[in-house]
């Protein structure tokens, strides 16, 4: 009776996604049908959730990294009881519906993390499996575990062939990361054609070699074979990876087993053969029998039993340890405490010229001891970049009590694992030169999209990188991240800028912030740091006003040193501007227009930008008749001075151009 009842639940998960595709007329069957068994098993024999609770701590975190068999995860999620209806599923790729074509974070209920970049999810997990190692470490006592939770992941053969997937996986060997258990759909076939065209790795010596634990299992429709390799995997000391042989497009006849059953709809006459395969009696769409429901049954149940017992857990906890006890507690709730606000740094205009990137250490190091939520690193580049917290070590598989994580030169993991500690309640950052961002992109983007308050620390901002040379100097960066949605970049022209661009980041709930900080020193402005805390919030503000200027000069971080120079020029020969900083394009239009039109007024159009970078995005605050000096091609090596010089960034040419308009 027991493979009866696990069979009827497999098959109704397949004719469950056979009859979305079909209503829908687009979306992914195959890879539900193929790999219904392993999820059917994972969810209904170890998966601890409560669908009652879905935003329970303790529970174990599940990511479809082939986010495009979404309907394999939505089946699972209606099933076991969650806020998804039977109506939901019939919406599926509907305009507003909660079963989007790829799954997404926060739309869904018991979605953990957007998923459908092949290679992210995976990766994602690996955040998610240090969060929970560094969390057990920081709460758990011999005797009480109140952070025991596994990380779960379904991937296919496009996640294993994605670079980031390869960096990501490296680390959690390397971090032995042994609560992180994925199972890869090993169906055989791409999109395009069947695999054998296009990846011949040997999966078990990849893994092996990067320490993980692989276990094989020849049959995906055998889910006691599954259940066992599952089993094998929690005891395992290291992540594991267990490889599931499966059929794509499993009961469809004809095309199962071949690249033709990864998407799209299969016609009527399809559907009824695989449902005669599947000896589905029933001729309605959508239907679930009862003996299915009940066998989901068991999910809630044991969910709602492991969450008492952690909730019993916890409350000894707070009797036996108060302080740890709180601090679990701003863990949960995601709290941060704002005292954090008073230890931020001043800095004087009487102290030498600090590059941004060294004021950001001093902030960082400042208010680390009241934010225990921060953690993170740089791509091999701590000692450059300034972001280590000093007091604090490195993790290390054998000790995870430290803040910095040393993310070796894999920038994409490093950004795809700081979403999963941001998905877990931690507040990361990380950091590598703003060229290199180019290889966080994909990452930086999903942190947008899913509103996620990753901290990230680029510096080295511009061609006064010098020596490097051209590869090294970020020109277009700026440009691209001010156009991606939802995320603040700050550009700060001095240590003061830095220090309201950190409390705005670490204010951030809702969205991920991006601060783009220099490698050559700049003046502390002579403005009092309060004008320069809140004229940052708001993105941009006045730094030196004159009576009745005739023109305004507008730049972002160290440039903001020149445009003061070019105005102190300017005055001796009688031609008054003012000159504004604008570090964020994002926080100033966000703010009101009476306060943008007294920063900006529109009756001054004499306007000149000085920012080394593209020009793109400027024509918006210099107008038709202003000028920008800007730098629209690939940079050069040499002195930093002279690499400037050469590109137009000199008080002679700056008051040139201005005098132009």
């Amino acid at each position: 009776m027991e493979r009866e009842n696990n069979l009827l639940s497999i098959n109704t998960l397949r004719t469950l996604a056979i009859d979305a595709v079909e209503k829908a007329q687009s979306g992914h069957m195959g890879l539900p049908l193929g790999a219904a068994p392993m999820g059917y098993i994972l969810w209904k024999n170890h998966l601890n959730i409560n669908p009652n609770n879905p935003e329970w701590y303790n529970r174990d975190r599940f990511v479809l990294s082939a986010g495009h068999g979404s309907m394999l995860l939505y089946g699972l999620l209606h099933l076991s009881g969650f806020n998804l209806s039977i109506e939901d599923i019939k919406d599926f790729r509907e305009t507003g519906s909660k079963t989007p074509g790829h799954p997404e974070w926060e739309h869904t209920e018991g979605v953990e993390v957007t998923t459908g970049p092949l290679g992210q999810g995976i990766s994602m997990a690996v955040g998610m499996a240090m969060a929970e190692k560094k969390l057990a470490n920081q709460f758990n006592q011999e005797d009480l575990k109140v952070i025991d939770y596994y990380t779960y992941v379904l991937c296919g053969d496009g996640d294993l062939m994605e670079g980031v997937s390869h960096e990501a996986i490296s680390l959690a060997g390397h971090l032995n990361l042994n609560k992180l258990i994925v199972l890869y759909d090993s169906n055989h076939s791409s999109l395009d054609e069947q695999l054998d065209a296009s990846f011949s790795d040997d999966i078990k010596k990849k893994f092996e070699a990067v320490h993980w634990n692989y276990i094989k299992v020849e049959d995906g429709t055998d889910v006691m074979s599954i259940d066992d390799a599952i089993v094998a995997a929690k005891q395992a000391d290291r992540p594991t990876l267990i490889e599931v042989n499966t059929i794509i497009g499993y009961g469809l006849p004809d095309i199962e087993g071949t690249h033709n059953a990864h998407s799209d709809p299969v016609g009527e006459e399809n559907v009824k053969k695989a449902k005669e395969f599947y000896d589905w009696d029933s001729k309605k769409d959508f239907h679930v029998p009862k003996e299915v429901y009940a066998d989901f049954s068991v999910i809630k149940e044991r969910g709602n039993e492991k969450e008492n017992q952690w909730k019993e857990k916890v409350q000894k906890l707070e009797k036996d340890d108060p302080a740890l006890f709180n601090d679990l507690q701003s863990f949960i709730q995601n709290r941060i405490d704002s005292s954090f606000k008073e230890k931020l740094p001043i800095f004087d205009v009487n102290d030498k010229k600090i590059a941004t990137r060294v004021a950001s250490h001093s902030v960082l190091n400042a208010v680390c001891k009241d934010i225990p939520q921060l953690i993170g690193g740089s791509a091999d580049l701590s000692g450059s970049t300034k972001v280590s917290i000093d007091d604090s070590d490195r993790i290390t598989k054998d000790d995870f009590s430290g803040r910095n994580i040393y993310f070796g030169v894999r920038e994409f993991a490093m950004a795809t694992i700081a979403n999963g500690l941001a998905l877990n309640h931690f507040v990361p950052f990380v950091s590598t030169y703003f060229t290199f961002s180019d290889y966080m992109k994909p990452a930086i983007r999903l942190s947008a999209l899913m509103g996620l308050p990753v901290i990230y620390v680029f510096t080295h901002d511009s061609i006064a990188v010098g020596k490097d040379g051209p590869t090294h100097q970020p020109i277009e960066q700026l440009a691209a991240f001010r156009s991606m949605p939802n995320i603040t970049v700050i550009r700060p022209a001095d240590g003061n800028e830095t220090a309201a661009a950190w409390e705005i980041a670490l204010d951030s709930k809702n969205k991920p912030t991006m601060l783009v900080l220099s490698r050559q020193a700049t003046d502390t402005l002579k403005v009092s740091p309060e004008i320069v805390k809140e004229g940052t919030k708001k993105g941009g503000y006045i730094v030196e006003q004159v009576k009745n200027p005739e023109g305004i000069i507008i730049a972002t971080g160290s440039e903001v040193d020149l445009a003061l120079a070019v105005k102190q020029e300017l005055e001796k020969e009688e031609i008054f501007v003012n000159v504004v900083s604008l570090p964020s394009w994002e926080l100033f239009e966000q703010q009101p227009e009476a306060y943008r039109l007294k920063v900006l007024p529109t009756h001054l159009t004499k306007r000149l930008s000085i920012e080394m970078g593209s020009k793109l995005g400027w024509k918006e605050y210099v107008g038709d008749k202003g000028k920008i000096l800007s730098i629209d091609s690939f940079g050069i090596s040499g002195e930093p001075t002279e690499v400037m010089e050469k590109f137009g960034f000199t008080l002679e040419n700056a008051m040139k151009l201005y005098k132009s308009i």
